[in-house]
Protein backbone atom coordinates (compact mmCIF):
# COMPACT_ATOMS: atom_id res chain seq x y z
CA UNK A 1 0.00 0.00 0.00
CA UNK A 2 1.15 3.16 -1.17
CA UNK A 3 1.55 5.83 1.85
CA UNK A 4 0.65 9.35 0.78
CA UNK A 5 2.53 12.13 1.02
CA UNK A 6 2.27 15.43 3.60
CA UNK A 7 0.92 18.80 1.68
CA UNK A 8 3.61 20.59 1.58
CA UNK A 9 3.84 23.83 4.21
CA UNK A 10 3.53 27.80 3.17
CA UNK A 11 7.06 27.97 3.60
CA UNK A 12 9.70 29.76 1.78
CA UNK A 13 12.94 27.17 2.48
CA UNK A 14 12.90 23.98 3.29
CA UNK A 15 15.95 22.13 4.90
CA UNK A 16 16.97 18.53 3.36
CA UNK A 17 15.37 16.93 6.60
CA UNK A 18 12.27 18.39 5.83
CA UNK A 19 12.47 17.80 2.44
CA UNK A 20 13.40 14.66 2.72
CA UNK A 21 10.23 14.19 5.20
CA UNK A 22 7.48 15.78 3.12
CA UNK A 23 9.05 13.28 -0.43
CA UNK A 24 9.36 10.17 1.26
CA UNK A 25 13.17 10.15 0.49
CA UNK A 26 16.39 10.40 2.38
CA UNK A 27 18.95 12.90 2.63
CA UNK A 28 21.85 11.28 0.90
CA UNK A 29 18.91 10.34 -1.96
CA UNK A 30 18.31 13.48 -2.14
CA UNK A 31 22.00 14.79 -2.70
CA UNK A 32 22.63 11.96 -5.28
CA UNK A 33 19.52 13.42 -7.22
CA UNK A 34 20.94 17.22 -7.04
CA UNK A 35 23.83 15.02 -9.29
CA UNK A 36 21.76 13.30 -11.44
CA UNK A 37 18.97 15.66 -12.08
CA UNK A 38 20.58 19.08 -13.41
CA UNK A 39 17.16 20.96 -12.78
CA UNK A 40 17.30 20.53 -9.15
CA UNK A 41 19.75 23.19 -7.58
CA UNK A 42 19.04 23.57 -3.80
CA UNK A 43 20.42 27.33 -2.76
CA UNK A 44 23.54 26.52 -0.59
CA UNK A 45 24.28 28.75 2.12
CA UNK A 46 26.64 28.46 5.33
CA UNK A 47 28.73 25.55 5.42
CA UNK A 48 26.96 23.98 2.21
CA UNK A 49 23.87 23.49 4.11
CA UNK A 50 20.95 23.09 1.73
CA UNK A 51 17.65 25.11 1.27
CA UNK A 52 14.97 24.27 -1.13
CA UNK A 53 12.07 26.08 -2.59
CA UNK A 54 8.35 24.98 -2.99
CA UNK A 55 8.96 24.32 -6.59
CA UNK A 56 12.26 22.10 -6.12
CA UNK A 57 10.08 20.28 -3.68
CA UNK A 58 7.53 19.38 -5.89
CA UNK A 59 10.05 18.43 -8.48
CA UNK A 60 11.52 16.05 -6.71
CA UNK A 61 7.92 14.54 -6.00
CA UNK A 62 7.46 14.37 -9.88
CA UNK A 63 11.47 12.73 -9.67
CA UNK A 64 10.16 10.09 -7.07
CA UNK A 65 6.94 9.53 -8.66
CA UNK A 66 9.05 8.81 -11.84
CA UNK A 67 11.10 6.57 -10.12
CA UNK A 68 9.46 4.34 -7.55
CA UNK A 69 5.98 4.51 -8.91
CA UNK A 70 6.48 4.60 -12.26
CA UNK A 71 9.18 2.53 -12.34
CA UNK A 72 11.53 4.72 -14.88
CA UNK A 73 15.46 4.21 -14.56
CA UNK A 74 17.61 7.25 -12.89
CA UNK A 75 18.30 7.63 -17.04
CA UNK A 76 14.64 7.64 -18.18
CA UNK A 77 13.39 10.00 -15.74
CA UNK A 78 16.22 12.35 -16.33
CA UNK A 79 15.21 12.31 -19.82
CA UNK A 80 11.36 12.50 -19.09
CA UNK A 81 12.24 15.69 -16.35
CA UNK A 82 13.44 17.24 -19.48
CA UNK A 83 10.44 16.64 -21.61
CA UNK A 84 8.18 17.84 -18.85
CA UNK A 85 10.56 21.26 -18.42
CA UNK A 86 10.45 21.83 -21.89
CA UNK A 87 6.90 21.45 -22.53
CA UNK A 88 6.30 23.57 -19.42
CA UNK A 89 8.57 26.49 -21.03
CA UNK A 90 6.75 26.32 -24.24
CA UNK A 91 3.08 27.02 -22.18
CA UNK A 92 4.97 29.90 -20.84
CA UNK A 93 6.02 31.43 -24.26
CA UNK A 94 2.77 30.69 -25.46
CA UNK A 95 1.08 32.51 -22.13
CA UNK A 96 -0.49 29.54 -20.72
CA UNK A 97 -1.00 29.52 -17.19
CA UNK A 98 0.12 26.50 -15.63
CA UNK A 99 -2.20 24.96 -12.53
CA UNK A 100 -0.63 21.41 -11.74
CA UNK A 101 -0.82 21.51 -7.92
CA UNK A 102 -3.50 24.11 -7.84
CA UNK A 103 -6.88 23.40 -6.33
CA UNK A 104 -9.50 24.31 -8.20
CA UNK A 105 -12.26 25.82 -6.39
CA UNK A 106 -15.76 25.70 -7.26
CA UNK A 107 -17.36 28.98 -8.11
CA UNK A 108 -20.59 28.07 -10.32
CA UNK A 109 -22.81 29.19 -8.26
CA UNK A 110 -21.32 32.72 -7.97
CA UNK A 111 -21.05 32.55 -11.43
CA UNK A 112 -24.56 32.24 -12.72
CA UNK A 113 -25.46 35.27 -10.01
CA UNK A 114 -26.43 37.95 -11.81
CA UNK A 115 -27.29 40.29 -9.56
CA UNK A 116 -25.93 41.29 -5.94
CA UNK A 117 -29.48 40.19 -4.56
CA UNK A 118 -28.61 36.65 -5.80
CA UNK A 119 -25.53 36.64 -4.02
CA UNK A 120 -25.18 35.14 -0.14
CA UNK A 121 -25.90 37.90 2.62
CA UNK A 122 -23.10 38.99 4.03
CA UNK A 123 -22.85 41.79 7.10
CA UNK A 124 -20.99 45.01 5.03
CA UNK A 125 -17.34 45.07 5.18
CA UNK A 126 -17.33 41.43 6.43
CA UNK A 127 -14.44 38.86 4.81
CA UNK A 128 -17.40 37.10 3.29
CA UNK A 129 -18.16 40.40 1.80
CA UNK A 130 -14.99 41.34 0.72
CA UNK A 131 -14.25 37.70 -0.89
CA UNK A 132 -17.20 38.02 -2.62
CA UNK A 133 -16.55 41.14 -4.24
CA UNK A 134 -13.26 40.07 -5.45
CA UNK A 135 -14.40 36.94 -7.02
CA UNK A 136 -16.83 39.01 -8.96
CA UNK A 137 -13.76 41.13 -10.53
CA UNK A 138 -11.88 38.19 -11.44
CA UNK A 139 -15.04 36.53 -13.27
CA UNK A 140 -14.98 40.08 -14.84
CA UNK A 141 -11.40 39.67 -15.66
CA UNK A 142 -11.40 36.04 -17.03
CA UNK A 143 -14.39 37.31 -19.10
CA UNK A 144 -12.20 40.34 -20.68
CA UNK A 145 -8.83 37.66 -21.03
CA UNK A 146 -11.32 34.84 -22.54
CA UNK A 147 -11.62 34.86 -26.32
CA UNK A 148 -15.04 35.38 -27.60
CA UNK A 149 -17.20 32.49 -27.99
Amino acid sequence: MEKALPPIPAKRYFTIGEVGDLCGVKPHVLRYWEQEFTQLRPMKRRGNRRYYQHHEVLMIRRIRDLLYDQGFTISGARNKMQEIMQLEREKKRNGEVLLEGVEVIEVSDFETAQAEDDLPDAPAGSFSDRLLSLRRELFEIRNLLSPAL
